[in-house]
């Protein structure tokens, strides 16, 4: 019987579930702040309209945020099923973030979450209000944890290798805490979610306007969306270009990866806004470049070159070299753990001693290495430029569509010309699933950015996984993806059914919507 990589199998099992996980995230980061902006109206201004236009979307952020949670709960896990090695090497300073982020998911947030269903009716105006903002607070400090322990896996600061434990160690928790990589994906990544939601909003009030249905109601649904989303929109862009520049200090193969940027030139480097990578070539076919703008991203200077990735290929087999000797190093000291000499060959290299272990996950005992062996575990830390490239580009393109759509949604909400602007609400309506595939593209640049490493200079994703056959690994991936796929369907068809329905037939106790905005009426 033929043997299946359990490493691949692995990879995209965790990296399906984790597409499929970040469907839901974004959007309960976005709708719990409209949620709470939508509320705060109300109890200013008492009006019903905004009390229904709560209950509607917390409607559809309820069905989110169960779906989120349900699939959350299987990635999880799988750092002990499928990546057990992982879990023993750096459990130390993962785990902890992933302890605390589950309390804030399933303890502070869920109860917020049941109080703001449950508690319309049971709770004063005043109160339920702090309700809603505490599920919106509850969600972001939820994503902070997430993503302090993404961050860490990209830039591992506030720990060291114990060679006696052959372990990751934390040294300082709050270095990992306020890693500067972890704040700026956590701003820009709520700060998509903040846009997910937006358009979200934007997009079915849009198809109300169209069908001339709930017209009160999409009006100011349309407006909070219209100006939540082009102030998040617009932060985005500010705090990926940070992001960027994190990412240019620690991971700068990710870097020249996304500019097909095979050789270093002279600063300041061009920026590729379109381009055709020619990996086999190392080139960029019929490229348009902005001169000085990578740069300035990159390096916030004018003088500081950005490292191609032929000069990076030829510094990690330098770190390479230089992980031997505390490979070496390493292994005498399992002999001999008196050895003084070892000892400190090991603490004078350990920085290294990641590099090294790409021979291992290349099949070769680093002790006995060839210069050949080095060469293509050095060529390995190159990721897969062509995907990058146009992952980041479309990306950006569409982060700057969503500036331009909010800041005429805005317009045609301040002057109220909804019926003079019809073709912009259908383009409203069929950008609905845009901010999902950039929010996915992130994902895949900074995720698929980081190989061949799991914790970036310290674990090649090789050896992070468990002693599981590939057939058992594939069973269990065959499985996610029945089990996904039946989810799929359950969530589209309850989303389609609440929003094609509206807010006037939805039953949810209390006054009834339709009196609500009857009420209310066109005011």
């Amino acid at each position: 019987m033929t043997e299946l990589d359990p490493v691949l199998l692995s990879r995209m099992q965790f990296g399906l579930t984790a597409l499929y996980h970040f469907l839901f995230v974004p959007l309960t980061l976005g709708l719990s702040f409209i949620l709470a902006i939508m509320e705060s109206v109300y109890v200013m201004t008492n009006r019903p309209i905004w009390r229904e236009m709560t209950r509607f979307w917390g409607k559809l952020f309820g069905i989110n945020f169960a779906m989120g949670v349900a699939t959350g709960i299987t990635m999880e896990f799988q750092f002990g099923t499928n990546w057990a090695y992982y879990s023993h090497y750096v459990g130390d300073i993962f785990g902890v973030p992933l302890a605390i982020e589950g309390l804030m998911a399933f303890f502070l947030e869920s109860t917020f979450v049941g109080l703001f269903f449950f508690g319309w009716n049971r709770l004063s105006k005043n109160q339920h209000l702090a309700v809603t903002w505490l599920v919106a607070l509850g969600s972001n400090l939820s994503a902070l944890w997430i993503l302090i322990a993404n961050g860490w896996m990209q830039n591992p600061v506030g720990a060291h290798f114990n060679y006696e434990t052959l372990r990751m160690e934390v040294t300082s928790m709050s270095a990992v805490i306020f890693n500067p990589v972890a704040q700026a994906k956590f701003v820009h990544t709520v700060g998509a979610g903040y846009v997910v939601g937006s358009v979200f909003v934007l997009a079915i009030s849009s198809y109300y306007l169209l069908r001339n249905r709930h017209v009160a109601f999409a009006k100011r649904s349309f407006a909070v969306a219209a100006s939540f989303g082009l102030a998040a929109s617009l932060c985005v862009v500010v705090l990926g270009d940070q992001s960027g520049y994190e990412a240019s200090l620690n991971q700068k193969m990710k870097i020249a990866s996304i500019e097909s940027e095979w050789e270093t030139t002279a600063p300041p480097a061009s920026f590729t806004v379109f381009g055709i990578p020619d990996a086999k070539d190392q080139t960029t076919r019929y490229a348009l470049r902005v001169p000085w703008l990578l740069g300035l991203i990159a390096t916030r200077s004018l003088d500081t070159p950005v490292a191609g990735i032929n000069d990076l290929v030829q510094e990690a087999d330098t770190r390479i070299r230089d992980g031997i000797l505390a490979y070496r190093a390493l292994a005498t000291l399992h002999a001999h753990p008196d050895d003084a000499l070892a000892r400190a060959t090991l603490q004078a290299h350990v920085d290294n001693l990641g590099y090294a272990l790409l021979l291992r996950a290349a099949g070769v005992d680093p002790s006995t290495a060839s210069d050949s062996d080095i060469e293509r575990a050095a060529r390995s830390t190159i990721p897969p430029v062509g995907l990058l490239f146009w992952s980041f580009r479309v990306m950006v393109g569409l982060g700057f569509l969503f500036i331009a759509m909010f800041a005429f949604a805005f317009y045609v909400s301040a002057r109220q010309s909804f019926e003079r602007h019809r073709k912009f609400l259908v383009l409203a309506a069929f950008s609905l699933p845009l901010p999902w595939i950039a929010a996915e593209l992130g994902w895949i640049v900074a995720e698929v950015g980081r190989q061949p490493w799991v914790i970036d200079g310290v674990l090649p994703t090789q050896l992070g996984v468990s002693s599981v056959s590939g057939w058992q690994v594939l069973g269990s991936l065959i499985g996610f993806l029945l089990f996904y796929s039946i989810l799929a369907v359950v969530d589209i068809y309850l989303m389609l059914r609440y929003a094609r329905l509206g807010p006037v037939t939805i039953p949810i106790g209390g006054a009834s919507s339709q009196h609500a905005m009857h009420t209310e009426g066109g005011s």
